[in-house]
């Protein structure tokens, strides 16, 4: 239990490739790798067979249309600290990885792979407290569920403190990519070439749909900054936080830890982008009307050279 299992390979195989004009497919070596996430929250529901049969009756409807649904432990903070923890833990696996295969899996670059390990193992540590949390008071939460949901309360629905800390788990694997030619099975010739054409389709979609995730995340990002930069010293200000900037410099990052095809429209952008905010900071640009019309207008500039992508 909440074990990092973490499968190393020091040919681990990857590749990110532009959009326009379709590259043929890379063979890259040690550019990148797939991160399986998984975790597991008791949800702390159960559906309630006789609650939900008497809502059906009292309103002469027929069975199966109604069910009802109880908290076990109602309001618990622990718990709703804990899934709100989770929530938030996904998003930000998301955010340091790129789409890859619908099993759940996602790319990470090898240049990313330092910065992410080390916010998930920060992450899964402060998972574990708040798990422990949770189970220091989940007797206690019991005790007091009684009077929360009354004749729905049921103790036999509870699992042990022993049962439950097994329903909580946080698993880390690393996986190497194997190049789109990477092929070591003992099938014929024919066969060969027909699983060999499959996979190079499948690995060449994969790193598309990679890619178009950059250029989605690049354009929201810089087209929130450019919506919010839009005004003069004599109109109305118009209100951003500082994470407008936050954002785009993510992007910067982003467009560097990720290009590792060497593409050359994206280190273009990159190095307009970090050229144009260096030394910017969000008051500057609330204050200087010069200063946020010239980003804007790089930012224009590069969302107009983005790769269309139909956004």
């Amino acid at each position: 239990m909440y074990n990092i299992a973490q499968q190393t390979n020091p040919n681990v195989s990857a590749a990110l490739t532009t959009l326009a004009p379709a590259p043929s497919v890379p063979s890259i070596s040690s550019s990148a790798m797939l991160v399986e996430l998984s975790i597991s929250v008791w949800t702390g529901r159960k559906k309630d067979k006789r609650a939900s049969e008497d809502v059906v009756d009292q309103n002469n409807a027929v069975k199966g249309v109604a069910s009802v649904n109880k908290k076990l432990l109602g309001d618990c903070a622990e718990l709703d600290a804990l899934q709100k923890f989770v929530a938030n833990l996904r998003n930000v696996h998301y955010s340091m990885t790129l789409p890859w295969s619908d099993t759940g899996m996602r790319l990470v670059p090898t240049a990313a792979y330092f910065k992410y390990h080390q916010r998930m193992t920060e992450l899964r540590a402060e998972f574990i407290r708040l798990v422990e949390a949770f189970l220091a008071a989940y007797e206690w939460e019991i005790s007091q569920a009684q009077a929360k949901l009354g004749d729905l309360f049921n103790r036999d629905e509870y699992p042990t403190v022993a049962a439950l800390r097994d329903k909580f788990a946080f698993r880390l694997s690393y996986i190497p990519l194997p190049d789109a030619g990477d092929f070591r099975v003992d099938i014929g010739n024919d066969a060969m070439q027909q699983v060999q054409s499959h996979y190079q389709e499948y690995y060449q979609r994969q790193l598309t749909n990679a890619m178009n995730d950059i250029w989605q995340r690049a354009y929201k990002a810089l087209s929130a900054m450019s919506e919010r930069l839009d005004y003069s010293d004599a109109e109305t200000k118009k209100v951003f936080r500082n994470t407008l900037v936050d954002n785009v410099v993510e992007i910067i990052e982003l467009l560097d830890v990720c290009n590792v095809t060497g593409d050359s429209q994206m280190s273009a952008l990159r190095n307009k982008l970090d050229n144009a905010l260096a030394g910017i900071t969000p008051e500057a640009l609330r204050e200087d009307d010069y200063l946020r019309a010239e980003t804007k207008r790089t930012v224009d500039e590069v969302i107009a050279s983005l790769p269309s992508l139909d956004i």
